[in-house]
């Protein structure tokens, strides 16, 4: 017999289908001009709004957590000595003790040890490993990585937004406005797109209330995107990333007999990855997660989480799920897709106002 916590752990029962005209190719013409579904758990009441009226539904002198991991320009366009085309993805500005960086890449031919790749500036590079993991080593030899990217790279934004070909635009939309990497400068190769919403004008609403930001760090990384590939949920493996606190932000998790709301999963997932050992974290720690939440995961970290609309069969969507179950988050997708919200990185957004 078929149980409803076995369908929750099926990668078939995350999808649905999204008309291609509701994937966001632009942001809203305004940041908080963005529209806004609230889903009260409570009362089961769904309410359609704008975000830049997000302070009239957050409960007065909560806490709000925010990831401000800046992204990197990641995407570096290269060719084989044959003339081939290829694309390398960086993960991490953080080389390896053989001066070697974790990347995607993508080549028509295979992607062998030795493989040698020429860059900008006839700058040679070559790959020195297979991770086994669909990642690879590439040997750079140059010693600023992130200043040569900032000159030759291009903003990493995902495929399905104009086939993922990033222009001057791009380089202020895919980035938040408090974006800020002030530790171990490795950066996003994602924004954490929940927080793309946010004006000054939003944070300035929420303060009246008492409402104050906290800020950490997650670098976003595969764990985040990675597609999953298997049918069982469970055999899904998430890629490690890695987080911080500083000083104030832990102390502001640490109060007792607070609401605490998060801004996007990344957040959620370095909040749930110290519930239970929060006074064991050492403020400006480098700490890794894998942490994977889906239905049957007890979310305890938050009251609520303010999040965007994610693609089907994607860990995001089961995060969501585990907070207020898949029925639920699904009828939630279906809702939007009816109404026509705005789907995926520069779409709309979603409240959600946990009961308990």
């Amino acid at each position: 017999m078929v149980t409803q916590s076995d369908i929750d752990l099926q990668l078939s029962s995350y999808d649905f289908e999204l008309p291609a005209h509701l994937i966001a190719q632009r942001p809203a013409e305004a940041r908080d001009q963005s529209r806004l579904m609230i889903y009260d758990e409570k009362n089961d009441q769904i309410i359609h709004e704008y975000f830049y009226n997000l302070a009239k539904y957050l409960p007065e002198n909560s806490q709000l957590f925010l990831n401000q991991s800046k992204v990197f320009p990641c995407r570096l366009l290269g060719n084989k000595e044959t003339g081939g085309k290829v694309e390398v993805f960086f993960l991490t500005l953080n080389a390896d003790h053989e001066n070697s960086y974790q990347c995607l890449i993508k080549s028509s031919s295979k992607k062998n040890p030795g493989m040698e790749i020429i860059f900008p500036e006839n700058l040679k590079a070559v790959v020195s490993k297979n991770n086994g993991d669909g990642t690879f080593q590439l040997n750079f030899p140059i010693e600023n990585l992130e200043a040569y990217l900032n000159d030759h790279a291009l903003v990493p934004i995902p495929p399905y937004i104009r086939d993922g070909q990033s222009d001057e635009q791009d380089k202020n939309d895919y980035q938040t406005t408090y974006a800020k990497n002030d530790h171990k400068d490795t950066g996003s190769v994602a924004a954490p797109t929940a927080g793309l919403h946010f004006t000054e004008q939003v944070f300035d609403d929420l303060k009246a209330k008492n409402i104050l930001p906290h800020y950490l760090t997650l670098h976003v990384g595969m764990g985040t995107f990675a597609p999953v590939k298997t049918e069982n949920v469970l055999e899904h493996k998430m890629h490690s990333e890695e987080f911080y606190f500083p000083s104030e932000t832990l102390e502001a998790y640490q109060k007792p007999d607070i609401k605490r709301f998060c801004v996007g999963t990344t957040s959620l997932r370095a909040l749930e990855s110290v519930v239970d050992k929060k006074n064991e974290l050492a403020a400006g720690e480098f700490y890794p997660t894998d942490i994977f939440l889906y239905p049957g995961k007890e979310v305890k970290a938050i009251d609520g989480m303010i999040t965007n609309f994610h693609l089907p069969k994607s860990t995001l969507l089961m995060l969501v799920s585990a907070i207020i179950g898949r029925e639920k988050t699904m009828q939630l997708y279906k809702e939007a897709v009816d109404k026509e919200y705005r789907f995926f990185s520069y779409g709309d957004a979603m409240l959600i106002l946990r009961d308990r």
